[in-house]
């Protein structure tokens, strides 16, 4: 018997809003909120990392619109405050808010989120 799998979307507008990617926006913002204090602690003054957990947030709460410029620009320097830290924690924490932001523009970023968010935690409980 044939499998009919759903339609695949011809371009980002056909599932951009749906509420499987703002879900995906959503868990991963959860996700780097859980891990965010790893890199706080290291870096108290540097807000880039929240910064990109709390437009992904608000995009997927419905209380903020987002454009590929801005989640590029929060993306990008979340991942730049990756390479001013000293711990692999706060490392994969900076990368974990980059990756989360991006499920804006494709909803897989989601599961980078995730990975690093866990490898934040595993770095950080093994440092003590």
């Amino acid at each position: 018997m044939k499998k009919i799998l759903p339609l695949k979307p011809k371009d980002s507008r056909s599932w951009r809003d749906s509420y499987y990617h703002k879900l995906l926006g959503l868990k991963a913002a959860k996700e780097i909120e859980r891990v965010l204090p790893i890199f706080e602690k290291e870096m108290p003054n540097d807000d880039r990392p929240r910064k990109a957990m709390e437009a992904i947030r608000d995009w997927a709460q419905g209380k903020r619109e987002l454009g590929m410029a801005e989640v590029r620009k929060l993306s990008l320097g979340s991942h730049a405050a990756a390479r001013g830290v000293k711990t692999d924690a706060a490392k994969f924490v900076a990368h974990a808010a980059g990756q989360a932001v991006g499920t804006w523009h494709v909803p897989t970023h989601a599961l980078g989120a995730f990975g690093y968010a866990g490898r934040a935690f595993v770095a950080n409980k093994n440092k003590k």
